[in-house]
This record gives C-alpha cells, sequence and structure tokens, in this order.
C-alpha cells in the first residue's frame, strides 16, 4: 500500500515530523555515575535509585544488566505502575501511592525538582540521587554501560562482562543499528501518523530482523565469535520479547511473528531462560501499559488475552 493520504492525529505530537514520522526526544538529563567520582556524581552504594517500568523496554534492560552484574545490593529500584495518566509515571504500586525511598507520588516530581522549567515527556529509567532528590540521568543508552565500566567495584564475583573491551568497537556498531531499526523501529511503525513514514519505518525495521536472523543462524549471540552474552544481546531481547504481545498488532509490526522466525525466536528463548532475564519480564504489565495508555492507537482500551506465554519456555537448542 502507498496511498497518499494526509496524516492523521498523532498519539505523541511533539515529537512527530511533518511526515507524519515520529521523532524520539532528547534525553533531558546525562549526567553520569563515575567510578573516580570526576563527574560528581560517585558510584557508591546506596546512594541512588534506579526507577523503572516492567512495560518499558528501554528500563527493562537497565534492570536486566543490573541483575546479571549483581548490583541489587547497591543499586535500589522503584517500580512505577505500567499505566500513565495526564501526570506520567506513578508510584501507584506503592502503599499510599508513594515511593518510599523518595517520597514522590509521581516520577515529574523528581523531574521538575532537578529542572523546574522541563516541559517534555517524562521517562524511565533513570537514576535519582537519594539525599537531593534529584535526577542524575534519563540517559537510557548510557546507564548500562556505566554499570558494567563504573560500577565494576560492586559486581558480583563471576559477574559477566557484558561490554569486554576487546568487543567494544563492534558492540557499539550493533547496537547503533539495532536501536536506529528495531529498538526504536518498532515506534517508527507504531507511532507514524502517515502511511508513508509508516511504511519506510516498515520495511526497515524487517530488513534488520532479517539481517539479525543470518547474523545469529551459526553464533549463540551477537558479536565477536558469538560464544559471549553482551549489552547488544540484552539490547535486543528487550525488544524480542514484547514483539509478538505488542508490537506486531499494536504497533502494525506484522509482516510475521517473531515465533515464525525461527532463529531469532530460538534466539530470544535462549535469552529468555537464562538466569537474572526471564524472571524480570512482566507480560501483563507489558501489556496493558500499550493497549491502554496509547488511547490514539487503541481507543478502545481493550487488552488482548494473547498470546499464550508458555512458548517462551520450550528448549531452544542453541545451547
Amino acid at each position: 500500500m502507498n496511498e497518499s493520504r494526509p496524516a492523521t492525529a498523532a498519539q505523541l505530537p511533539k515529537e512527530t515530523g511533518k511526515r507524519g514520522e515520529f521523532v524520539r526526544q532528547a534525553n533531558r538529563f546525562t549526567d553520569r555515575v563515575t567510578a573516580d567520582a570526576s563527574s560528581g556524581w560517585p558510584a557508591e552504594p546506596d546512594r541512588y535509585r534506579l526507577v523503572w517500568s516492567r512495560a518499558c523496554p528501554w528500563a527493562h534492560r537497565a534492570v536486566i544488566v543490573r541483575q546479571l552484574l549483581g548490583l541489587d545490593d547497591a543499586l535500589s529500584l522503584a517500580t512505577v505502575d505500567p499505566i500513565r495518566d495526564e501526570r506520567g509515571w506513578r508510584f501507584t504500586l506503592d502503599a499510599g501511592g508513594r515511593d518510599p525511598v523518595l517520597d514522590i507520588a509521581f516520577l515529574a516530581e523528581a523531574y521538575h525538582r532537578t529542572d523546574p522549567t522541563f516541559e517534555g515527556r517524562v521517562t524511565v529509567p533513570c537514576l535519582i540521587d537519594v539525599p537531593s532528590g534529584t535526577v542524575v540521568t534519563n540517559d537510557f543508552p548510557q546507564i548500562t554501560l556505566d554499570f558494567s565500566t563504573q560500577w565494576k567495584d560492586f559486581h558480583r564475583p563471576g559477574a559477566p562482562d557484558l561490554y569486554p573491551e576487546d568487543l567494544r568497537e563492534e558492540i557499539d556498531q550493533v547496537v547503533a543499528a539495532i536501536y536506529d531499526d528495531v529498538n526504536n523501529g518498532v515506534y517508527k511503525c507504531g507511532f507514524a501518523s502517515s502511511q508513508q513514514a509508516y511504511e519506510r519505518a516498515f520495511d526497515t525495521l524487517f530488513a534488520r530482523l532479517d539481517w539479525l536472523e543470518d547474523r545469529l543462524r551459526n553464533q549463540r549471540y551477537l558479536c565477536g565469535d558469538g560464544s559471549r552474552l553482551t549489552e547488544a544481546d540484552i539490547r535486543l531481547f528487550t525488544t524480542l520479547v514484547r514483539f509478538d504481545a505488542v508490537y506486531h498488532n499494536h504497533f502494525k509490526c506484522n509482516r510475521n511473528k517473531l515465533t515464525e522466525q525461527p532463529v531469532l525466536w530460538a534466539y530470544a528463548r535462549d535469552l529468555y531462560q537464562t538466569p537474572g532475564i526471564g524472571e524480570t519480564v512482566d507480560f501483563d504489565q507489558i501489556k496493558r501499559h500499550y493497549y491502554l495508555t496509547h488511547h490514539q492507537i487503541n481507543p478502545t482500551g481493550v487488552v488482548p488475552k494473547g498470546p499464550d506465554p508458555t512458548g517462551w519456555t520450550l528448549p531452544h537448542g542453541r545451547g
């Protein structure tokens, strides 16, 4: 289909270009927590709180890396409700509707404490300095890299090196392609408000998925000789695990399902069954977030009952 029709009302008008294409907003807070404290934010236990939503793929990967590296004791975790209202992410999962450590009801409170002029979309993950209640960073690509490189003193014994120095150049190249075409690509499909913008994003997405299918055909993981789990695999996984439940239908990424790409489907199951990864997945919260907060895309608010998640535990054959 290539009809020329006017763009419809966008789900995110402030992040929609003139041709109906989705243009993600820049991350507002980009300070870093560093091992040597050169940033002004030293890596130290019990100082920072990581705020995430079980529904959000960007936040999900931060929690997976935290879990794999064993940073649970050093870095506390706050979980927001998957359903946002007009004020954004809420702490309604906590008693009294307030985060017990930060003592706030909405993540926006921390944003506005840090920058009273902020008018953009409040996003997760973000790292908050507990003593001041201010946001250090919501720079999701850098957060996980810093967990691997700046928090080493607090890694568990035997923690994997998810960003090994000998593979960093390759990992950076692979994750850049995955981000543009897959991680953000599904959003470019779902939030497109013109046929042309949607079809461009759709074609790019599935071309990249085909490329990944071929790349993983003869190796277990994405980078190097395929023998090591890295940051690149975590970043791809959080999109793949949401693909059939949300993106295939809700975001119109429907050339095929993940379960219909045999290599990627086996690869995704392999990651899901890796200790520290599968237990962080919550399909109920994932589905409720997307189908109940994107009113322009799903005005009825009906949440699909499927797909059946038990397939994620089937043998993957990629040992």
